[in-house]
């Protein structure tokens, strides 16, 4: 592959970034600085890392960068439910 654009987990997790800030989009405006905030936040670091690790050109610190998207990916999970259990 040429370009972190080629990987299908890059192209998912930027679909899923755009989903993010359509969701939060309908928060209250009392969370603008909240937990619409750190969703976001937490969603652009995915593709974001995924992008850094492919250009760092070692297996280890891809390995290393995937690692933290998949942290973020936990984060996110972890918002969502917030805002499920106080009916955002």
């Amino acid at each position: 592959m040429k370009t972190f654009r080629e990987l299908l987990v890059w192209q998912k997790s930027m679909d899923f970034v755009t989903e993010a800030y359509n969701v939060t989009a309908g928060f209250p405006d009392d969370e603008k600085f909240g937990l619409t905030n750190q969703l976001r936040r937490a969603s652009v670091s995915i593709p974001s890392n995924i992008a850094e690790g492919f250009g760092r050109k070692s297996d280890g610190d891809f390995s290393r960068f995937l690692s933290i998207a998949l942290g973020s990916s936990f984060e996110v999970q972890t918002q969502l439910e917030i805002a499920k259990n106080v009916d955002l």
